[in-house]
């Protein structure tokens, strides 16, 4: 035990002693359960520390917070503006209120984020009506949206007036340029905005093969919600306009909604560090190499069957109820659909070969168990 630090009569702190920190976890432990399990990407951490000296003013008007609007720029184009916040419901919520009046609704994949895990989020914190699609593989198309896009001027039913996309979607799939453009295509015409939520957005790039303003700003996406956590990000995620003639009150929103940082150099200094160089890159195309190191594998082993295609950092597969609980006791990871025995296994910046190969064999010997 230490004891107290002594302070002077100047009110200065003149003696300290510093404990050792406790670490709670063994960091031995691995899993697939998701990428919001992985920690810091240790590039992340040396831009905290390098931000960390001196005093900067609050509220986004700090030297890292512009320098991130300039980043932005030379990943998007000229014109856009980044709004930093917490999370990734955050920038879903201030992103789709910034398009929509307090009759809007959006229209939405069923399996979306905003859908099914953000605890009722845009509706009940932005007042937004959700309107639903059945998808096969978590991807809408023209047709699809038609299905919820129509009635406009009935009083009766909330407007179908934005669309959110996930890019890469919640079933590890992943819009093709021309998909999104097809889209922005069709709903622009019918007077609605596009929103892209990009948790994602990163393993999306790296598995199409492309800039990251190619299938946003290009296509036709109008507002963004950037992801960074999932990438190597110790927190926070940024809103970023892509069409300003589209996007409304985001500078309001953000508080308003609470998620205006005081301290936004340690958001923004995140943020640069990743997308400043390659490092979004690097570790989004070595999630991906890890989840396709996988999928191979379970294409390999009898009795299993992969649901979904492997375009991003995910693989889905129909597993047996009594491998899967026998499997988590070593691993981590989620049912997808408990009803048809779906999981999913994520992959993250740091899983390893030897990780993969570990979780490989123990899924081989529990899938020949008699």
């Amino acid at each position: 035990m230490t004891g107290p630090a002594t302070i002077g009569n100047t009110g200065i702190v003149t003696e300290t002693t510093v404990d050792t920190p406790e670490q709670l976890h063994d960091d031995g432990l691995r899993g697939f359960a998701s990428d919001n399990y992985s920690g810091v990407h240790p590039e992340i951490l040396d831009a905290l520390a390098a931000a960390n000296g001196g005093h900067q003013p609050a509220y986004g008007a700090d030297d890292y917070t512009a320098r991130l609007q300039e980043v932005m720029v030379s990943h998007f184009g000229a014109g856009v503006e980044a709004f930093p916040v917490f999370n990734g419901t955050g920038a879903n919520v201030l992103s789709l209120q910034s398009l929509l009046p307090r009759w809007g609704a959006v229209v939405c994949a069923e399996t979306s984020h905003i859908n099914t895990d953000e605890n009722g989020a845009p509706e009940r914190v932005a007042g937004i009506k959700l309107l639903q699609v059945s998808t096969s593989d978590g991807k809408l198309t023209p047709e699809l949206i038609d299905q919820q896009a129509w009635g406009w001027g009935d009083e009766h039913r909330a407007q179908p007036l934005a669309v959110s996309i996930t890019q890469s979607t919640e079933l590890g799939t992943t819009y093709s340029v021309e998909e999104v453009r097809a889209i922005a295509d069709h709903i622009h015409a019918r007077g609605m905005s596009l929103h892209m939520d990009g948790a994602r957005i990163s393993n999306a790039a790296a598995y199409l093969g492309v800039p990251l303003r190619e299938f946003t700003r290009d296509a036709g996406v109008d507002v963004l919600s950037f992801g960074g956590t999932k990438n190597g990000l110790l927190f926070g995620e940024c809103v970023v306009v892509l069409n300003p003639e589209a996007c409304h009150g985001l500078t309001y929103l953000r508080k308003l909604n609470m998620q205006l940082a005081s301290k936004m150099r340690f958001l923004s200094a995140q943020l640069i560090a990743l997308l400043n160089g390659d490092l979004w890159l690097r570790s989004a195309t070595h999630s991906n190499t890890m989840a396709a190191r996988l999928r191979t594998a379970v294409d390999d082993i009898e009795g299993l069957r992969a649901t979904q295609p492997t375009q991003a950092n995910a693989v889905f597969a129909v597993l047996p109820k009594d491998v899967a609980n026998k499997l988590r006791q070593s691993f981590k990871f989620y049912d997808w659909d408990p009803a048809t025995g779906e999981v999913r296994w994520m992959c993250s910046f740091d899983t390893t070969e030897e990780d993969i190969e570990a979780f490989i064999a123990a899924l081989r010997r529990e899938m020949s168990a008699p």
